[in-house]
């Protein structure tokens, strides 16, 4: 492929990694039919790891509604904001982007009708919030009692509520502190909601008074993009709030999220606080995994295709960059994400193919390239977590890498039973999932030695594929061949007593430098020793 096609490819796709508001316009490649569902006037919730086209998807959405507006929120501008007054936040602008700026200012009369009456109503809930958030309180109560804990008892991992500590060698009274502990912040949180809670009547009656006064448009839509950057103790109510502010007017909700991450629904004190998948959302997945790995793979290759087209490429041609499993190869270093295929695949052209017109990307480049898509994944999540969340999920890659690396094999087990018990472990685990650093690729397996059933998860391939050898350092399962899943059935399997043990071992200091020497080439002999 000569040069000019190169840079115009690459041109294109650089320009789509990274979706803004407000500047050119990038259309969502829609390969599954996602796009009619979301426009539909339901409340939603997007579910897909970092890179899967939600925000692309919520703008694209946008442009083609008929007689409905949206309200467009990234919810990372309001990331470690207190409680209430993050929800205030998203209100206020919920209400700002509702009104829009004065459309009659060249007919003042026009300010006599109806709907000027209602804008300014609504633009008077904006000034009741702004003086609310002035009068609430900003302060986090401090309610964790740590003075009894000794610092061994201290190393926990994060669980599934997001902001609940779990002891992996605390005593069952430690436990019990914790939970009582988060069941008094989820209170601290309830009565800090009153006044809102006061407010809210009157805010639904002045929204629908709101759209009877409309022409232009009688729905609305608020799309709230990365919840997860939202405090998970804080994201249930927030998703309460927005849910009870929807209903019985005509607005409706489209959140976008992590879905291992992100905290909508929870009982504190027999209250039910948020939202629940199929009785107060339809969930949309967007995310391909290597649970069907020839899916995601052809998923993946019709969304380069369609870049091929809007770069003026003739068909097929695209195909002509690869050789081999080049491609494949591709799809397993980017976690089968789009944004990650498509940032590695760019990358590969600007430093090969853009001086070596006859240049073809095959398995063995691919291998030795994604380590440092790797290296970025643990910095994703370093950036979105802080403090003990991001020592524990550090300190649970080196655990999941020392173990894989142990026992020669690139795909571990977990039980079904303990994914549905074991708060810890589950914690850890999907939210490696979400971050990328390990990827579903089988449920409801047999072993062909234990009881049971259980889930298989292959870590990423930067763990190992920069390996100078790895004959006899480890097996690998190739999650894109038709016996997969049978080879699968004999993998190693981390149990809650391992995975204490291994939890335990691993550093707490210099945790990310530990990993990144992990597997390096002067360490054949330990492994050895280990196996």
């Amino acid at each position: 492929m000569d040069k000019k096609k190169i840079e115009r490819l690459r041109h294109r796709i650089t320009e789509s990694l990274r979706v803004q508001q407000d500047t050119e316009v990038i259309t969502y490649i829609d390969v599954s039919g996602v796009l009619a569902d979301v426009k539909a006037r339901q409340n939603h919730v997007v579910f897909a790891r970092r890179g899967c086209g939600k925000t692309l998807l919520l703008h694209t959405s946008s442009r083609d509604l008929a007689n409905i507006k949206t309200m467009y929120l990234n919810c990372e501008n309001f990331k470690k904001h207190s409680f209430p007054n993050v929800l205030i936040e998203l209100l206020m602008q919920t209400f700002s982007e509702l009104s829009g700026p004065p459309r009659f200012w060249f007919n003042p009369m026009r300010y006599l009708g109806k709907e000027a009456r209602s804008r300014k109503e609504v633009e008077g809930v904006v000034k009741e919030l702004e003086n609310l958030m002035v009068r609430a309180d900003s302060q986090e109560e401090d309610v964790t009692d740590t003075s009894n804990i000794s610092s061994a008892q201290k190393s926990t991992l994060g669980g599934a509520a997001g902001d609940k500590s779990v002891n992996i060698s605390g005593s069952i009274s430690d436990e019990r502190s914790e939970a009582n502990s988060l069941q008094r912040r989820y209170r601290h949180r309830i009565e800090k909601l009153s006044d809102l809670d006061l407010k809210l009547p009157g805010f639904k009656k002045i929204i629908k008074r709101f759209f009877d006064s409309q022409k232009s448009f009688k729905y609305a839509f608020i799309q709230l993009d990365d919840f997860y950057h939202l405090r998970p103790i804080d994201q249930p109510f927030v998703a309460d709030y927005v849910h009870r502010l929807c209903k019985d007017v005509p607005l409706y909700f489209k959140i976008a999220t992590l879905r291992h991450v992100s905290n909508l629904y929870v009982e504190r004190d027999g209250q039910p606080i948020g939202i629940q998948e199929r009785q107060d959302f339809q969930p949309i997945d967007i995310d391909y995994t290597f649970l069907d790995f020839r899916r995601t793979k052809d998923q993946n290759e019709k969304i380069l295709d369609e870049f091929g087209v809007q770069s003026g490429l003739e068909a097929g041609e695209v195909n002509d960059l690869f050789k081999g499993q080049g491609f494949e190869t591709l799809v397993l270093a980017g976690g089968g994400v789009p944004r990650d295929c498509l940032s590695l695949l760019v990358e590969k052209l600007g430093r090969e193919a853009a001086n070596d017109p006859e240049w073809r990307l095959g398995k063995d480049e691919m291998r030795q390239f994604s380590r440092e898509n790797f290296e970025r994944r643990i910095g994703e999540l370093k950036q979105d977590s802080e403090g003990k969340d991001q020592t524990h999920s550090l300190r649970g890659i080196y655990m999941i890498r020392s173990f894989v690396l142990q026992k020669k094999s690139n795909v571990f087990l977990v039980a079904e039973q303990v994914l549905q018990t074991e708060e810890r472990i589950k914690s850890l685990i999907y939210k490696l999932l979400d971050y990328r650093i390990i990827h579903d690729s089988a449920s409801a397996l047999t072993h062909k030695s234990r009881a049971g059933t259980y889930r298989a998860f292959v870590v990423d391939i930067g763990c190992h594929a920069h390996m100078r050898n790895l004959q006899g350092r480890i097996s690998l399962i190739d999650v894109s061949d038709s016996d997969a899943k049978e080879r699968m059935r004999s993998a190693p399997i981390i149990d809650p007593e391992l995975f204490e043990k291994l939890f335990a071992e691993a550093p707490e200091r210099d945790i990310e430098t530990a990993i990144l020497e992990q597997g390096a080439e002067p360490t054949d002999e330990k492994l050895h020793e280990d196996a």
